[in-house]
């Protein structure tokens, strides 16, 4: 009797064959309806879906569609040919049951637990990242980069592009960028190297890494600058190192110091062509009583050399690499600030017997950046629009950092004091010692300015206070007006 009523129920189903929706959609939603509402009860058989199509005058596979969509969702038991059956559980008393868990099960946690290391790197990946706005550290001046001359080169690349291109380059990285970046680093930084020295990597901070997880076994001692830099910390912690903080002085790193606390490091972390965020010059005999020391310890040297391009007085200083006669120095660069930092692109070199098993770490991360931007950029290096563009920011950044300068002085006056840098793209203004620079920050950058503390840039004890400004990538305009904001906020101090 009751296979006869769902029978004749469903045969008074009312379909439309002039809609737009497909019939076997009609179908499947009707008979879903008289599920859901009750007409149809759990356990309730249907009839064949050969009766079904006569009695409803469809074809038979517009109803086995529909009955196998419900079975797929869970609306129907059995299979089509051997009896249907409406569902004991329907699929929403599946859905609410889990929505509202019985009071003994304890809720999960609305945040996922990381592993303690995990915890502790996203916090310090936290504390760097910064918006774009005026001081912003390390952004260079983003208008005045030849794009014209750059999407040439591009489209040059893209316009018949080898399969190579297409599937993968070496990676070391494109041969040809390889070649141009060891003629380039050897006329303008006296970097001794050949190509095969050279590995290619996404930016700096992935040469860091690499070489920390080539080198670093967890506990093992690492010098980093006292001020230094939040990134080259990131990696080191990443990979267990234990960092010994070694104070920068005038004359750079204080490898007596650094000698007397750790005497077995097995790293050496410096910016020795202008010191971050401090921005001073390691002198030569410090340079040499470095590698010295790193010979007798067996130690490595990454030298990290950020933004050495930009100096305004004389010539660009020879990096460290290339005083190294032991194969103890690793050297590490990137496009971020001469080009964009969009490019992705860096590169480290190294020691010839380091530079394999760096490679084959690499291929564990990523295998290399965009094939047609390294073919590119080698074009842009090898065609001279690299050193033109640097020349160019190079007058340019000279210029603004003399206007950051005076209008720090006319309108701050003896709040900040703030002196030349003779390189780079940022400056330190220092504040008294028991100044709270990291609140100035704070309302600083609530006025919409960047000003990162330098206590911030310590891993110790701070023995300096003061903020750095990211000069090079503001225009005069809008320097007048960011400091004119940074006014109220020493005013309210």
């Amino acid at each position: 009797m009751a296979r006869r009523s769902t029978a004749a129920h469903l045969a008074a189903l009312s379909l439309d064959s002039a809609a737009e929706t497909p019939l076997y959609r009609q179908l499947y939603f009707a008979i879903r309806d008289a599920i859901l509402t009750g007409r149809l009860q759990p356990g309730t058989r249907l009839p064949s879906t050969r009766t079904l199509a006569n009695d409803l005058s469809l074809s038979r596979n517009t109803a086995v569609s529909a009955y196998e969509q419900l079975l797929t969702e869970g609306y129907l038991d059995g299979r089509v040919g051997a009896g249907s059956y409406v569902s004991a559980v329907l699929p929403e008393a599946l859905l609410h049951a889990r929505r509202t868990p019985p009071q003994e099960v304890r809720e999960p946690s609305s945040e996922p637990k990381l592993s303690r290391r995990g915890a502790m790197l996203a916090q310090l990946q936290a504390a760097q990242g910064t918006p774009p706005q005026p001081f912003s550290l390390g952004l260079p001046e983003i208008d005045s980069f030849p794009f014209d001359d750059w999407a040439r080169l591009l489209a040059r690349r893209w316009r018949r592009p080898p399969t190579d291109f297409l599937v993968g380059v070496d990676p070391m990285g494109y041969p040809p960028l390889r070649e141009a970046l060891a003629r380039y680093l050897g006329a303008a930084r006296a970097v001794s190297c050949h190509p095969d020295q050279i590995l290619i990597v996404s930016g700096a901070q992935q040469a860091l890494d690499l070489v920390a997880r080539a080198l670093i076994d967890p506990g093992d001692r690492v010098w980093v600058e006292e001020p230094g830099f939040s990134g080259t910390w990131s990696a080191l912690l990443a990979a267990g190192a234990n960092l010994t903080p070694v104070p920068v002085d005038d004359d750079g790193i204080d490898v007596v110091e650094g000698r007397r606390i750790s005497p077995d490091a097995r790293m050496i972390c410096v910016s020795p062509s202008h010191q971050y965020p401090l921005g001073r010059t390691m002198a030569l005999r410090r340079r040499l009583e470095l590698l010295d020391w790193a010979q007798a310890a067996d130690a490595f040297v990454l030298e990290d050399d950020y933004d050495s391009e930009y100096r305004y007085a004389g010539r660009p200083l020879a990096a460290l690499q290339g005083l190294d006669e032991n194969g103890r120095v690793i050297y590490v660069g990137s496009f971020s600030k001469v080009m964009f930092p969009g490019l992705r692109i860096g590169y480290l070199v190294a020691p010839e017997g380091l530079i394999e098993p760096l490679c084959a770490i690499r291929r564990l991360l990523d295998s290399h950046p965009s094939s047609i931007a390294q073919a590119a950029l080698a074009d842009f290096i090898t065609d001279g629009y690299l050193t033109s563009h640097i020349r160019r920011m190079r007058a340019l950044y000279e210029e603004r950092q003399a206007f950051f300068i005076e209008t720090v002085r006319e309108i701050l006056g003896d709040k900040l004091r703030i002196a030349p840098d003779e390189a780079g793209m940022h400056l330190v203004g220092h504040l008294p010692d028991d100044a709270d620079d990291a609140e100035l920050s704070k309302r600083a950058r609530a006025a919409g300015v960047v000003a990162l503390p330098l206590s911030a840039f310590y891993r110790e004890t701070p023995h300096q206070k003061g903020l750095l400004f990211g000069y090079a990538g503001v225009p005069a305009a809008e320097t007048r007006r960011a400091i004119e904001r940074l006014a109220t906020v020493f005013a309210g101090d």
